[in-house]
């Protein structure tokens, strides 16, 4: 299986090495066709990060109004993505891909035979046994087992003293090629932790020690680039801050320890990255302003229309004002004599009685 999804990152890479006839510019031309690949693939990814960049607001309000309880901030986060159709997930996916595209070009750089050339092991084989006639020593770790990057050193060896193979004698080589490995005066094929254990003031060692370096600095500047262009806070940043130093330390370690082409895979793809999410971030940046002023104006616009109804219902209520008729004012009732004052004595309400007249047996004229 691994095989399988090498062999096409391989055909890519010959093709880069015919066209350039240099295994660097080869190499940074594979980063460049990766790069333009991944591109459509990482819209997707870069505006999901551009929109989670301009929550850091709600979100940091959300962190301290749930301060004492992370599961309903959890929840309120959550409603809050779903709100805003956001998928937090979807920007770290995609930032792997890189690293699976590094596994099979690691094991074309490591494996040049196998995979660059698309020979097999038996020519393999064959093509050691004649570089060993011929002077060279195998890279060997005892009970005949090669080392890590012996493919490496063969392929350097057979392409210094090309002309003095007999090709037609070795068997399955057909497809074999020379191998440029200079570049700009360094040596690809060698390893830059190698340096420090034969160093000397020349070009060609320092600029192998400087490969890495420049890998872990631009690793290390693409990390700011990359928060500029989602958009992130000062506060997503300082979050950030221990994975923004472990990656360019990784690269340093990587770089370091295995053959330089590498390296230059790891600047090249920095570089590429970094003018990616810039245009990527300025192009979301500008397209999600104005989705948000379409957004606010639609919302202006709502909220006069219902000022307007509103006036609209206010008007026509003062219309029909008038066409009521008005009230009448009620005019004051004669105040009834009751049974409780009529028959009242003293305290006592009931003590005439109901039919009791006050001169109904006073003397008449």
């Amino acid at each position: 299986m691994g095989k399988i999804i090498t062999l096409p990152f391989a055909a890519l890479l010959r093709l880069m090495y015919s066209i350039t006839n240099s295994y660097g510019l080869s190499i940074i031309l594979f980063s460049l066709v990766i790069t333009l690949i991944m591109i459509p693939f990482q819209m997707k990814s870069k505006r999901s990060m551009i929109r989670m960049g301009r929550l850091s607001g709600k979100q940091a309000e959300l962190q301290k109004q749930y301060a004492k309880n992370q599961q309903k901030y959890q929840e309120e986060l959550a409603k809050l993505y779903q709100e805003e159709g956001i998928n937090p997930m979807g920007g770290c996916l995609w930032s792997f891909v890189p690293l699976f595209i590094l596994i099979p070009l690691y094991s074309i750089i490591r494996q040049p035979v196998i995979y660059f050339m698309g020979l097999s092991e038996t020519a393999c084989d064959a093509l050691r046994n004649a570089a060993v006639s011929l002077g060279y020593v195998a890279d060997t770790m005892g009970n005949g087992v090669f080392g890590a990057y012996e493919q490496v050193k063969l392929v350097d060896f057979v392409s210094q003293r090309w002309n003095e193979f007999n090709w037609t004698g070795i068997e399955g080589c057909a497809t074999m090629f020379p191998v440029n490995y200079g570049f700009l005066g360094i040596d690809l094929s060698g390893m830059p932790g190698d340096a420090f254990s034969n160093f000397k003031m020349d070009w060609g060692v320092i600029g192998l020690i400087l490969v890495p370096v420049l890998a872990t600095a631009i690793q290390y500047l693409s990390t700011f680039v990359l928060a500029k262009s989602n958009g992130q806070s000062a506060e997503q940043q300082k979050s950030m801050r221990m994975m923004n130093l472990l990656m360019p330390l990784m690269s340093l370690w990587f770089c370091f320890s295995m053959p330089a082409g590498l390296g230059v895979y790891w600047i090249a793809n920095s570089l590429w990255m970094m003018i990616r999410e810039s245009i990527l971030g300025k192009f979301y940046t500008k397209k999600l302003n104005e989705e948000e002023e379409e957004r606010e104006a639609a919302r202006e616009a709502s909220r006069k229309l219902r000022q307007e109804e509103a006036k609209k219902r206010a008007a026509e209520q003062r219309d029909l004002e008038p066409r009521k008729p008005k009230k009448q004012p009620q005019k004051d009732k004669e105040k009834k004599v009751t049974t409780n004052e009529a028959g009242r004595v003293g305290e006592r309400p009931y003590a005439r009685g109901r039919s009791y007249q006050a001169g109904r047996y006073d003397d008449k004229e």
